[in-house]
């Protein structure tokens, strides 16, 4: 929910929800006035807005995820925000709005119940910034809510009760984008409450000449897509995004199945684009992006781009990947297949290619397939395949697949093209065997590279790197003359950490160098990632006492021994379900995965797991065990009128177990699930 990244502000407006302070959309409300006291009433709900604006996803940037309500956000940031765009190539790229999110007001309005900006942050108006910004050939949003005020605990003037006031000020002031908030709504009807700044809206641009885009932030609470095609140009759908895999992982779930409801002028939102702010890796932000992107969402970068890495830069600025999200036709991808959190999602643009993203949400390296039918594209002799990542061309006879690294998407786009041949053939990197390496022992690898073009590969030459000091040698053949249509060449490979090398992920390069018939030089390269591991302790033991091999989650770091407290490690509670403390255990939030190495030596997981009574009546999870890559327990759905429940799992044989935690299908607020007891037996 917007703004709302702490614990205590969450469960206040949640509960409020489900209090039934929100009225169910449908329920006779009173119709707000408008000036002249006619009731404002909802217009015909199945057409969209038709005023030209938003014709594909708005482009820009956002304060909030980076600066929140501390000092630094001010006029300085905003017009610093301005000049980047325009050097760095962003403004090019097709970014145009930078908008001002919530505290840029005085808490109170003025005497003529005008809002206020605060000179402290704003010493010389929104006006001046607007010009600013104007002036670079941009434009400007600002934030309010639909409420009596805005969902900072400072409780800035929300809009409710002043739309037409507030929407001529934001005119008059220049601004070109307003994104409304949901918080102290007073339990009016949702519909009346945004189809009145609409209004508002409208006849403030009648007004001044000065249209605005229209972002509705209602968190999805009253399935806004049902409804807000007529009222506004984009409409959030989930709660609020967090810097971390779980969160994001969790909002783009909720958000794919509603494609149907997207197109020009009114595009579901998924919330701002956390790339750069440090909570994920490079590879999970270009998922991120990817994933955005094939969605049509809105791209409203939320990092400090005066302080951002220069590889966030190129992943903001793929203008490739911008082109996708940017496609007139505006149609959101649909997804075709999801099975073991191996995603293929297809994206049709204007120009009749697809954009296809293979994209893996698991821990570890999958392949991810499909094929240029099952996308949608016409039968032809091969297709066109250029990979928007590394930007380039290939021929494929209709498969479309590849090895897709942990977390990892593949985004490529493809086209029944005449031209195909000019291009060298597509080929598939695989490795099998298992990446988990204890030092000192050799793991056996086989690699496979399998040419998926119409074309044959020629003078294949494949090499598996590893870190400095690892042995890495092949024991079969490494190269092959020629690579018809389909065919694999297969390497084996032995791999050996040294002794005492250190327990962590370390770095593998999978490489092949190829030719094309005509002599077009070509590589691919699979980034993989090798964890050394340590072979657990016989007996049984406390899994928070465990290294474990990764983690992610909804919200903050997962806790040991502690409830999980949203934001940094050791900031929550004793493990407590259903008024019972549990001493050891781990804390974590929907959506999480904890994995551990057991390394074929183990037989039980135990535990007794429930939602937090840190969340009150709120939060629902459901637990799961995997041991590979097999679900070996699960609870079903528990809330917090659940005590915690027993749960054991055989894990005999498996090198990795997963300790999963899922939102219970319902999103992630509120979402504090505990391992209590939680036990290894090996």
């Amino acid at each position: 929910m917007r703004h709302l990244h702490t614990r205590t502000a969450r469960r206040r407006v949640v509960g409020a929800l489900a209090a039934g302070i929100l009225c169910t959309v449908g329920l006779a409300t009173p119709a707000l006035a408008a000036p002249g006291g006619n009731p404002v009433v909802a217009g015909d709900l199945s057409q969209a807005v038709d005023d030209s604006l938003a014709l594909t996803p708005p482009m820009g940037f956002n304060n909030w995820n980076s600066t929140h309500c501390r000092p630094e956000f001010n006029e300085d940031m905003v017009k610093g925000i301005a000049d980047i765009f325009v050097e760095k190539g962003l403004k090019e790229a097709g970014y145009q709005y930078v908008n001002l999110d919530d505290c840029w007001a005085l808490p109170s309005r003025d005497a003529n119940g005008k809002l206020a900006p605060d000179p402290a942050r704003f010493p010389n108006g929104i006006s001046a910034v607007a010009d600013y910004v104007h002036s670079k050939g941009l434009k400007l949003g600002i934030y309010t809510s639909a409420g009596t005020k805005t969902c900072n605990d400072a409780g800035f003037p929300g809009g409710l009760g002043h739309e037409y006031s507030d929407a001529q000020q934001f005119a008059d002031w220049g601004v070109d984008y307003l994104k409304y908030d949901n918080c102290n709504n007073q339990g009016v009807d949702a519909i009346s409450r945004y189809t009145t700044m609409r209004d508002a809206l409208r006849a403030a641009s009648r007004t001044t000449g000065r249209p605005i885009v229209y972002s509705i932030c209602e968190w999805g609470e009253n399935k806004p897509w049902q409804w807000a095609s007529d009222v506004g140009h984009l409409w959030r759908t989930t709660g609020d995004i967090s810097d971390n895999w779980g969160s994001m992982l969790s909002i783009l779930k909720q958000n794919l199945p509603l494609d149907e409801y997207a197109g020009p002028g009114h595009w579901n939102d998924p919330d701002m684009l956390e790339v750069g702010n440090g909570g994920m890796t490079d590879t999970e932000y270009r998922s991120h992006f990817s994933m955005w992107s094939v969605m049509a969402a809105p791209l409203l970068i939320g990092s400090d781009l005066r302080q951002a890495s220069d590889a966030t830069f190129d992943i903001l600025g793929n203008k490739e990947v911008i082109a996708v999200d940017q496609d007139p036709l505006g149609r959101q991808g649909k997804v075709l297949s999801s099975e073991g959190g191996r995603w293929v999602v297809a994206k049709e643009m204007r120009d009749g290619s697809r954009t296809v993203a293979l994209f893996n949400e698991t821990g570890s390296a999958q392949r991810v397939a499909t094929t240029a039918r099952a996308v949608g594209l016409p039968d032809a002799a091969a297709y066109t395949l250029r990979d928007l990542w590394q930007h380039r061309s290939y021929n494929t006879a209709g498969a479309i697949s590849a090895t897709v690294p942990a977390h990892g998407t593949v985004l490529v786009r493809v086209a029944a093209d005449t031209r195909w041949a000019e291009n060298p053939p597509a080929v598939e990197l695989g490795l099998e065997g298992s990446l988990l390496v204890e030092a000192g022992k050799k793991a056996t690898l086989t690699s496979t590279v399998t040419d998926l073009g119409r074309t044959a590969a020629r003078q294949v030459s494949v090499r598996l790197d590893g870190p400095n000091g690892w042995a890495v040698r092949a024991t079969s053949p490494a190269t092959a003359n020629s690579l018809p249509t389909g065919r694999s060449l297969r390497t084996s490979w032995k791999v050996t950490a040294p002794e005492g090398t250190a327990a962590g992920s370390y770095d593998l390069r999978l490489r092949v160098n190829y030719r094309s018939p005509t002599g077009v030089r070509a590589e691919n390269v699979l980034p993989l990632t090798a964890s050394v591991v340590v072979a657990p302790p016989s007996g049984v033991s406390s899994l928070g006492d465990l290294p474990w091999l990764s983690t992610t989650n909804g919200w903050g770091p997962v806790e040991r021994d502690r409830s999980n407290g949203e934001n940094e490690a050791g900031d929550g509670n004793p493990l407590t379900v259903g008024g019972v403390v549990h001493a050891k255990g781990l804390g974590v939030h929907a959506e999480s995965t904890v994995e551990y190495y057991t390394g074929e030596a183990c037989e039980t997981v135990t535990a007794q797991v429930g939602v937090d009574d840190e969340e009150g009546a709120d939060g629902s999870v459901a637990f799961e065990v995997w041991a590979d890559g097999t679900k070996v327990a699960s609870t079903g759905v528990l809330t917090n009128s659940d005590t915690a429940q027993a749960i054991s799992a055989d894990v005999s044989g498996a090198r990795a177990v997963r300790l999963v935690v899922t939102d219970g299908g319902d999103g992630i607020t509120s979402d504090h699930g505990d391992w209590a007891d939680a036990r290894l037996t090996c």
